[in-house]
């Protein structure tokens, strides 16, 4: 108990899931796509591509949450209660954004919609995250409403406000 309360033991608990999961989807981000697209295919698949990427940033934490809804929204309470730092899920929060940014910009994005588009589909996927843990969302929806965010982002690339 040298982490202190049972708040702060489910945090460090998640904390340490979270971090696990991060590194391993970024090992895995490092092997080649299985099989590149053909020239007459490219400009089809970009966005198709860029939203199964991202799509793989948030898929693992999507679906552990949604493995034991009661503890895991015990986990966000604590977060948001403010009790209990979660150091992981700052920085985490910093890294996703940055990824995200990433793969909208590998998607033909500019710098700017593609930094507005990866905070809006990471804030797409707390909220989605959150209707999972209250119940309203099923994970394979929860899946659904996120691809069809992170899409948006894609189809209204440089659109003016």
């Amino acid at each position: 108990m040298s982490v202190g309360d049972k708040d702060a033991l489910l945090v460090a608990i998640f904390d340490s899931w979270i971090d696990a999961v991060h590194r391993a989807r970024t090992d895995d981000q490092d092997k080649p796509p299985a099989v590149p697209p053909s020239a007459g295919t490219k400009a089809i698949t970009a966005a198709s591509t860029a939203a199964d990427t991202a799509m793989a940033l948030f898929e693992p934490f999507i679906r552990h949450f949604a493995l034991d809804e009661d503890l895991s929204r015990e986990y966000a309470a604590i977060i948001v209660r403010g009790a209990h730092e979660s150091a992981i899920f700052q920085n985490l929060a910093l890294s996703l954004i940055a990824e995200i940014t990433e793969v909208l910009a590998r998607a033909g994005l500019d710098d700017a919609d593609a930094g507005r588009g990866a905070r809006v589909v990471y804030f797409s996927y707390l909220g989605i995250l959150m209707t999972v843990l209250h119940g309203t969302f099923r994970e394979s929806d929860a899946l659904n409403e996120l691809r069809e965010a992170i899409g948006f982002v894609l189809a209204h690339e440089g659109e003016k406000e």
